[in-house]
C-alpha cells in the first residue's frame, strides 16, 4: 500500500471513518512488486472491513490482499474496484499476504522505489481554472499543481499552530498539560510542536488567490521547520511569556516575490463555498535548468553576418529575460496596489 485516500502511509495515519462511511468507499494506491501503481477502490463492506483491519494492527500494515476485484477504466486510467463478494486481508492474515510481507522486508529498495507522495500526479491548472473547477456541480475533492508568485504574507493572525507530536492535530491547553484535539489519537502525554499555518497572497497571469501553507509544505518554502523559527524567536526574546504569539519571521517575508510550483487541495470547504482559501500540501522544487551546450569551434559562423546574427539572438534572449523579470515586478506591484485599493474601499 502506498496511499490511503491521498494520505501517505505512516505510523500516525488516522482514517477518517465518518467520511469513508458517508461516501461508502475509500481509495488505496497499491503496487505489486516493482509494477505500476494502481488505484484500488473499496466499496461498502470492503471499505468498512479495511478500516477495522487497519485499526486492529499494532503497527501500520503495509500489505493488502483483496479477493474478487473488477478492473475498470475511471477517468481514462485503469483501476480496480471491489465487488460484493470481495474479502480484505492484510499483512499476516493469510499465507499469501505473509509471503508478500516477507518479500517486502527483503526487497525494501524495490518496494520504496516509488515515493508515495508523488504517486498521484496532480493536473496542472491556473488559478482561474482552479476557481472554475470549484464552481462545477460535479467537482470533487482533488489535487492540482499551480505555478504562482507570492506577493504577500498575510499578517494579523498566527502563522503557526501548536500540534500534537503524535498525529499533528491541533493541541490545546488543558488544566495541567496540552490535550490533542483529535479524539482518535490515543496519546495521553502530548508534547506541543509548532507547525506552519501560514496564509499567503499569490497570483499568476489569470487570477489572485490566498493559499494556506500547512506543515511540511512550509519547510519546503523556507528551508526551516516552524518549530525552529519559533524556538529562535524565544531564544532571542527571553523576556516574553511562553504563550506569546511569535510575529511573522523574516524567513517567510523573504519569500515575497518568489515563484513556486504548489500542490494544492480543493477541499470540501471549497466545494461547499465556505472558503476560497486553498490549502497547499506540498511545494515542488524548482525544475532543473536545461544544460548549456559547450561551444564548439567549428560551430562559430565564419562570416561577420553570421556572427552578428548570433550576437543579436543572444541579445534578444537576454532582453527577453529582463522583460519577463520586469513583468513579474510590475505584476507584484499591481497586486499590492490592488489590495491597498480594496482595503481603502472597505475602510
Amino acid at each position: 500500500m502506498k496511499l490511503v485516500n491521498g494520505q501517505t502511509i505512516t505510523d500516525h495515519i488516522v482514517l477518517d471513518e465518518a467520511g469513508i462511511a458517508e461516501k461508502r468507499h475509500l481509495c488505496v494506491h497499491v503496487q505489486t512488486h516493482d509494477g505500476p501503481v494502481m488505484k484500488l477502490y473499496l466499496w461498502d463492506k470492503a471499505a468498512s472491513d479495511f478500516c477495522e483491519k487497519f485499526k486492529s494492527y499494532g503497527s501500520t500494515p503495509s500489505v493488502i490482499l483483496v479477493t474478487t476485484v473488477n478492473p475498470k477504466h475511471l477517468g481514462g486510467t485503469l483501476a480496480l474496484t471491489s465487488m460484493a463478494s470481495s474479502r480484505v486481508f492484510m499483512d499476516t492474515d493469510v499465507q499469501p499476504s505473509r509471503d508478500y510481507l516477507g518479500w517486502l522486508g527483503s526487497n525494501s529498495e524495490i518496494a520504496n522505489k516509488i515515493n508515495a507522495e508523488v504517486v498521484t500526479k496532480p493536473e496542472t491548472a491556473t488559478l482561474e481554472e482552479l476557481f472554475s473547477y470549484i464552481k462545477l456541480p460535479t467537482a470533487k475533492v482533488a489535487w492540482f499543481e499551480c505555478t504562482a508568485t507570492i506577493d504577500d504574507v498575510i499578517q494579523g493572525s498566527a502563522w503557526y499552530y501548536i500540534s500534537c507530536d503524535g498525529c499533528n492535530s491541533k493541541a490545546f491547553k488543558g488544566p495541567t498539560s496540552l490535550i490533542c484535539n483529535n479524539k482518535k489519537c490515543m496519546k495521553s502525554e502530548v508534547t506541543g510542536v509548532a507547525q506552519y499555518l501560514t496564509r499567503i497572497s499569490v497570483y499568476d497571469k489569470s487570477e489572485q488567490a490566498v493559499f494556506v501553507i500547512l506543515g511540511d509544505a512550509g519547510k519546503e518554502l523556507t528551508g526551516k521547520h516552524a518549530s525552529e523559527l519559533v524556538a529562535r524567536y524565544f531564544e532571542s526574546n527571553e523576556s516574553v511569556e511562553a504563550d506569546h504569539c511569535v510575529p511573522v519571521p523574516q524567513d517567510l517575508l523573504d519569500t515575497i516575490g518568489q515563484t513556486h510550483r504548489f500542490i494544492v487541495k480543493v477541499s470540501d470547504h471549497n466545494l461547499k463555498g465556505k472558503t476560497r482559501t486553498i490549502t497547499v500540501t506540498k511545494i515542488l522544487p524548482p525544475e532543473a535548468p536545461h544544460p548549456i551546450e559547450p561551444l564548439v569551434e567549428d560551430a562559430i559562423p565564419a562570416t561577420s553576418d553570421g556572427f552578428l546574427k548570433t550576437g543579436s539572438e543572444v541579445s534578444g534572449s537576454s532582453s527577453g529575460l529582463v522583460d519577463a523579470a520586469g513583468g513579474r515586478v510590475r505584476k507584484a506591484s499591481e497586486g499590492i496596489e490592488s489590495d491597498e485599493a480594496k482595503r481603502s474601499k472597505s475602510g
